[in-house]
């Protein structure tokens, strides 16, 4: 895997979105934020102007990536924010500049999309962590959040032992077992658009990560199906859940939880599985190098990044 320089202070971070728009002043806020923590700023074009529930046409969004990617002056790329509309893009980004211009790049949700096409077929590590929009300006920021997302863009040292925040439940291992492997995964939604793509996800030798936010139990059920039968949850050495937030049923009485659908479909796998860990879209969750690799320990319920992302 290819992977980006670490970060330092007074580098040039590429700011952009490839899903939805972002509101003028939310933009210089944004900029704010990502200065606070020593960098510099260049703004893609996808963060003024919109087109519906889009941050920009594709052909602008798409541009922003392969001209951030390809500019020396650019050390580092952050999404700006999620949303929707990833899933336009990869027929439109130059993998070939990707690869040849290894970079840190950070995102979550629906940056899931770039995450798979990049660590796939472009061969490289990317981040997913806390974006400038959506957590860079909440007051949940400073302490875990801040310092777990500089850790990990910035240090060529392993992340370490990944512990929950401060007052949260401890990581639960609902399989036991120990193995390693490289990080792979995301939001589950969008794993599941991705499927039957070039950009399909490659679970095999790896530890699967994934979580999501606003959907019910039987959508996890019929993600995880969809996974199963494709051969997905039998070829990874590793199952992780993160944040799976805001997943409690319309119509409980009808309904199964969402820890019963765990139970019936990663129950019955014969390797690890933790759930609980801070990845995702909660408030407060840890930054982790996807194509690096991670130590699921479900004998103990632990969880370890023993590779660092960045060069």
């Amino acid at each position: 895997m290819r992977k980006g320089r670490r970060l330092k202070p007074g580098d040039t971070v590429g700011l952009l979105s490839v899903s939805n728009p972002v509101d003028p002043r939310e933009r210089e806020a944004c900029v704010q934020a990502v200065e606070a923590l020593g960098f510099r700023t260049v703004c893609g074009e996808s963060l003024f102007g919109g087109r519906g529930y889009l941050a920009a046409t594709d052909e602008i969004r798409a541009r922003d990536v392969n001209r951030m990617f390809s500019d020396s002056a650019i050390d580092g790329i952050f999404c700006v924010r999620g949303g929707e509309g990833a899933n336009r893009l990869p027929e439109l980004i130059d993998l070939e500049v990707v690869r040849a211009n290894p970079k840190v790049f950070l995102g979550y949700s629906d940056v899931t999309v770039l995450h798979l096409m990049f660590g796939g077929t472009g061969e490289l590590c990317t981040f997913y962590g806390p974006m400038p929009h959506t957590e860079f300006r909440k007051s949940t920021f400073p302490g875990y959040v801040r310092d777990h997302l500089l850790r990990a863009l910035t240090s060529p040292e392993p992340g370490g032992e990944i512990l929950p925040p401060p007052g949260d439940p401890p990581l639960r291992a609902l399989r036991p077992g120990r193995a390693e492997g490289p990080l792979v995964g995301g939001c589950l939604s969008l794993i599941s658009a991705l499927m039957g793509t070039p950009w399909e996800m490659d679970t095999k030798g790896k530890v699967l990560i994934f979580e999501d936010v606003d959907e019910e139990p039987y959508k996890y059920d019929r993600w995880l199906c969809q996974l199963r039968s494709a051969g997905k949850l039998d070829a990874c050495v590793a199952v992780v859940v993160g944040q799976c937030t805001n997943a409690e049923p319309r119509h409980p009485e009808r309904s199964l939880t969402l820890e019963e659908v765990f139970q019936d479909l990663l129950g019955p796998l014969k390797v690890p599985v933790l759930l609980g860990v801070p990845f995702g879209h909660g408030a407060r969750k840890a930054t982790y190098p996807l194509g690096a690799r991670a130590l699921v320990d479900g004998d103990e319920g632990r969880f370890y990044l023993t590779e660092s992302g960045v060069s």
